[in-house]
């Protein structure tokens, strides 16, 4: 399967980045290295790419369970690595749900699914992070 996507350059250290969808993001550097905190750092996207990633696998996991999910927010706290090309080394996830009748297994289940076999995303960030998950499901 292959997939396409652009990066263009629009000025400084600003780039214009166009995927196969045909949605587009800014992306731009840190200010010291000229940047002007126009869009997104890309290793942003990369941390906010997995957290999208398994947060949609999960409710589609639980919705196979036939779990009600009505609420859902993922909290991501990373830690990179000093040295380039300073890799993310650990990534805490913590999936805070909210649902009639959600089932602390079904979600446990969902959640350990999605991170070991169907989150693209999850499986790259492990080869060179440690990842972590919890959970809470919230009173509605």
């Amino acid at each position: 399967m292959t997939t396409e996507a652009a990066v263009t350059f629009r000025s400084g250290v600003r780039f214009e980045a166009r995927a196969e969808s045909g949605h587009t993001v800014v992306i731009d550097g840190p200010p010291e290295a000229g940047g002007e905190n126009a869009g997104f750092r890309p290793m942003e996207l990369m941390l906010l790419g997995m957290g999208g990633c398994m947060a949609l696998d999960v409710v589609l996991i639980l919705r196979r369970m036939r779990q009600e999910v009505r609420a859902y927010r993922l909290n991501i706290q990373a830690e990179r690595a000093e040295d380039p090309p300073r890799v993310y080394t650990e990534v805490k996830l913590a999936h805070l749900l909210q649902g009639e009748g959600l089932e602390a297994s079904a979600v446990q289940r969902a959640i350990e699914l999605a991170e070991t076999t169907y989150c693209s995303g999850s499986a790259m960030f492990a080869k060179t992070a440690k990842i972590s998950n919890t959970f809470r499901i919230l009173v509605s």
